[in-house]
């Protein structure tokens, strides 16, 4: 058995912070994974920022809403998944997956938890585990269960080359130059044969 692994932001949907960063007219939020390699670094400093302007949860579930899958992505995931069986590895949050899981069909997601007080003041957040991308490729093929992954970030790089095929979607100009050896597409029919042609 062969299981499609897939980021979410930047793949099948925009990057929630920039959206957020855009609604709330803070550049500084604009930061994510393809600029920072250091995931702790950047969500301590979205964390201070959002202190820093008294926002939290419920402002960025507000501009949550608003958001939409990227365009055609929706028809490339039932697509794939009348060929093979799929997973979204995602860093986010469940908080903020929900509205986009349904607009996405109710695909499967694997994320993580924000922690938040009671009046939606964001205080910290919990990975599933450590490396979350990447411990649950392994753990995947720990019980004879083959992935072929995609993704657009630093953070994705560990679970593309853990899998028998990896791909970049829609990656920036730096990482394709870092990374030569991986297949690298930007519409996501390619991305379909790409993946097809592994299974």
């Amino acid at each position: 058995m062969t299981l499609v692994c897939l980021d979410l932001e930047g793949v099948l949907v925009p990057e929630i912070w920039i959206a957020f960063a855009e609604a709330a007219g803070i550049p500084a939020l604009r930061r994510t994974t393809r600029d920072e390699p250091d995931y702790d670094k950047l969500m301590k400093g979205r964390i201070r920022i959002l202190k820093e302007h008294g926002l939290g949860l419920t402002e960025i579930q507000r501009t949550i809403e608003t958001v939409d899958p990227l365009p055609g992505a929706k028809e490339f995931l039932d697509a794939l998944r009348e060929e093979a069986q799929v997973a979204i590895l995602s860093d986010t949050f469940t908080q903020f997956a929900g509205p986009l899981m349904k607009k996405l069909g109710r695909p499967t997601i694997l994320c993580n938890e924000l922690e938040a007080a009671p009046d939606g003041t964001i205080t910290g957040y919990k990975l599933r585990c450590a490396s979350p991308k990447l411990a649950t490729v392994k753990a995947f093929q720990s019980v004879g269960i083959e992935t072929v992954a995609a993704g657009d970030s630093f953070n994705d790089l560990a679970m593309i080359r853990q899998s028998k095929a990896g791909f970049l979607f829609r990656t920036t100009d730096a990482i394709r130059r870092d990374n030569p050896d991986l297949p690298a597409f930007d519409t996501y029919d390619d991305l379909l044969a790409g993946i097809r042609k592994s299974l």
